[in-house]
C-alpha cells in the first residue's frame, strides 16, 4: 500500500472472485470502495455507523459491517458482497429461503441480512457460542429460532420481518425456528 501522494494508497483485493487495484483516499470506507468505485451497488448504506447491518459484506469469509472498515484495511483480502453469494445462474440457498419464506419485505436490509446469515450458519458449524448458546463447548451448535435471533440481532430489518428471517435460515441451516 505505497502511493507518491499523501492521503491516497494502493489497495488489492479481490471482490467477488475479481481482482482489484485501486488509489483511494485513506479515509474511504470499504463499503464506499465497493459502491462507488466497483459498482458493487447490493451492498447498501443504511445508517453508515455499523448498526443497522444493512453493509455487510463478507471479508475473508467472515461477516464485517463494511461501513466501519477502512478500504486500505482490507487490502489483500478477499471481499464477498451480495452480488457474489450465488454461482451467477443459481441462487444461494438463503436467497431462494428468503424468497420462499417472503424474508425481504422491501430488499433494503436483505444484502447485509443474507451475507450475515451465510457467516452466522458456519459460525455455528464451527462450534462458536453466542450468548444463547446452551452448551459453550458443544462442537456444534444448534440453530434454534433463539439462537438464529440472537446471532442475527445486528442486523436490522425496518419492515419487520423477523419472522419470515429467521424461517428463512432456520430452512437453510437445517433448524426449527
Amino acid at each position: 500500500m505505497t502511493s507518491q501522494r499523501i492521503g491516497v494508497s494502493t489497495v488489492r483485493l479481490v471482490v467477488n472472485d475479481e481482482p482489484h487495484e485501486l488509489e483511494v483516499d485513506n479515509r474511504m470506507s470499504l463499503l464506499d470502495l465497493l459502491r462507488e468505485r466497483l459498482g458493487a451497488t447490493g451492498t447498501k448504506k443504511g445508517c453508515d455507523h455499523g448498526q443497522c447491518g444493512a453493509c455487510t459484506v463478507l471479508l475473508g469469509g467472515r461477516r464485517v459491517n463494511s461501513c466501519l472498515i477502512l478500504a486500505v484495511a482490507a487490502s489483500g483480502a478477499s471481499v464477498t458482497t451480495i452480488e457474489g453469494v450465488g454461482d451467477g445462474t443459481e441462487l444461494h440457498p438463503l436467497q431462494r429461503a428468503f424468497l420462499e419464506h417472503d424474508g425481504y419485505q422491501c430488499g433494503y436490509c436483505t444484502p447485509g441480512q443474507i451475507c450475515s446469515a451465510i457467516a452466522m450458519i458456519e459460525e455455528a458449524a464451527a462450534g462458536w457460542p453466542s450468548a444463547v448458546s446452551a452448551d459453550v463447548g458443544a462442537a456444534k451448535v444448534s440453530l434454534d429460532g433463539e439462537e438464529i435471533r440472537e446471532r442475527m440481532s445486528g442486523n436490522l430489518c425496518r419492515c419487520g420481518a423477523y419472522v419470515n428471517i429467521v424461517a428463512a435460515i432456520a430452512d437453510v441451516a437445517g433448524g426449527r425456528a
